[in-house]
Formats: C-alpha cells, structure tokens, sequence
C-alpha cells in the first residue's frame, strides 16, 4: 500500500494540497501541512497523487 509523507521544514502553507485532497490534508495554526491519514487507497491514489503534485515547493510525496 502505498503511503503519502511530508517535509514540514519545506511546506510554506499555500493549501494547494488541501483544496484537491481536504481527507487527507490540513494547515496546521503555523501555516505548516498536517497530515490526517496516511496511507493511501488504491481507489484514492490518482486524486493524492495529483495533491502532491500540486505542491509547489515539493513537500509532500508518495512512497510504496
């Protein structure tokens, strides 16, 4: 199964993630991501993939 993890040194709070995945993703109160699960079903991957993608600094990413 397939998880997401994040770079929190790297996030810069612009809740692109949040807006395509809200399950998956918060803002904590520092602007900095919150993961809220973190392994991925297969049913949702395409839509967790293109959350990490849409990060503009690369802070989150999936892993096998």
């Amino acid at each position: 199964m397939a998880t997401v993890e994040s770079d929190t040194g790297t996030c810069q709070g612009y809740a692109n993630c949040v807006a395509a995945a809200d399950d998956y993703f918060d803002i904590d109160d520092d602007g900095v991501v919150v993961l809220l699960q973190t392994d991925i079903a297969e049913s949702e991957r395409a839509r967790v993939e293109q959350a990490v993608r849409s990060c503009p600094v690369s802070a989150l990413r999936v892993v096998e």
